[in-house]
């Protein structure tokens, strides 16, 4: 399986290469392929905040190579280069406030740090270890496939027709994907017939790049409005939904892209079983439940502007990115560590305290 995924991987989202960052600008997918190069933290930061690049995955190892970026900078200036480092570390942190991988990686980063031997070049340590974080994403997707695809074997009867939200692919991640990555292994296995994807509103990542993703490694896909979910798995078959996660808490309660929640109640009701796969990095213990996860909200002008042109002065919009599933929605968490069904905090407490699987 890990040969065959491997083989068949086309897209990614993040290069380094030469002491530079180069992200893959997903505002202007599948339209154009343009990389960005950036050469500060100070650009990483605007990148991600701008969305250039996202995916809870993909926030959290481009914000490690920013602080690669921050050490070269602040290193070469002299003087207390830590204590100015700070600074840095401030502004990447703050990008983005719901997916926890960003700050993981930032503070397996900081850790790294303060692990310096005397004498060992900060610039290469933390370089090397911005390279294993998404070394490690990558393998972690490896995994999360194969146990994503033992549990879809497992409920095997004809073949699935899955239906998946936002984009949880190689463009999210340090490759193959989350979601995508168990949906691209099932086709390879046989197992789905057809992939839906919600159109994921205001930024259309559903129908920008999840359907781009697919089609171009030939697996079937459909887009649909994400308000036709619920007519889809009355009337389509619809199996499993499989989505990703920017966050999950300790009792399993997942935040996702706006949408995901009502996928949910609606699975549910149809008796469609709900797959979340995620990293156990986007696993915070640190929160009791989703009640405690911060929601961003993003500017206004993304739900009241048509083709460039304002709504109206006197029109309000609501416009938050994530909303929370609560766990007792979820039949399944798939991770680089094990899988858990039906979540609670006594089953997600257990899987954090295993080691990866491989």
């Amino acid at each position: 399986m890990r040969d065959r995924l491997m083989a068949a991987e086309k897209v990614k989202a993040i290069d380094w290469r030469d002491g530079t960052l180069y992200l893959l600008d997903q505002r202007i997918l599948p339209f154009e392929q343009t990389w960005r190069a950036c050469d500060s933290a100070d650009e990483v930061a605007e990148a991600i905040r701008t969305m250039v690049v996202r995916g809870a995955p993909a926030i959290g190892i481009a914000a490690a190579y920013g602080l690669v970026l921050a050490v070269f900078d602040r290193y070469a200036q002299g003087g207390d280069w830590q204590m100015a480092l700070e600074e840095d570390f401030d502004q990447l942190v703050n990008a983005r406030p719901t997916a926890v991988n960003l700050f993981w990686a930032l503070n397996r980063m900081r850790e790294r740090l303060y692990r310096l031997k005397n004498g060992e070049d900060p610039r290469a340590a933390m370089e090397a270890e911005a390279a294993a974080i998404h070394l490690s994403d990558r393998e972690a997707n490896l995994t999360m496939a194969q146990l994503g695809v033992d549990l879809i074997r497992k409920h095997q009867g004809n073949l699935q027709t899955v239906l998946t939200h936002c984009n949880a692919g190689a463009l999210a991640t340090g490759g193959f994907g989350t979601a995508l990555g168990v949906i691209r292994a099932a086709y390879i296995e046989g197992m789905i017939e057809r992939v839906y994807a919600d159109e994921t509103r205001p930024w259309l990542q559903g129908s920008r790049l999840t359907a781009w993703e697919l089609a171009s490694e030939s697996i079937p896909v459909t887009v649909t409005a994400d308000s036709a979910a619920a007519h889809l798995m009355k009337t389509k078959g619809i199996t499993w939904v499989i989505v990703g996660a920017d966050r999950i808490t300790a009792n399993g309660d997942v935040a996702n892209k706006i949408g995901t929640y009502q996928l949910a109640v609606a699975a549910m009701h149809h008796g469609v079983r709900f797959m979340v796969v995620a990293p156990s990095s986007t696993i915070d213990l640190n929160l009791a439940s989703g009640d405690d996860i911060p929601i961003e909200e993003r500017d206004a002008s993304e739900l009241l502007e048509v083709c460039g042109r304002g709504l109206g002065n006197d029109i309000g919009a609501f416009n938050p990115v994530f909303d929370v599933t609560p766990a007792d929605l979820i039949d399944v968490i798939v991770t680089e560590k094990g899988v858990v069904e039906r979540p609670d905090t006594a089953r997600l407490a257990q899987l954090m305290c295993r080691k990866r699987l491989h």
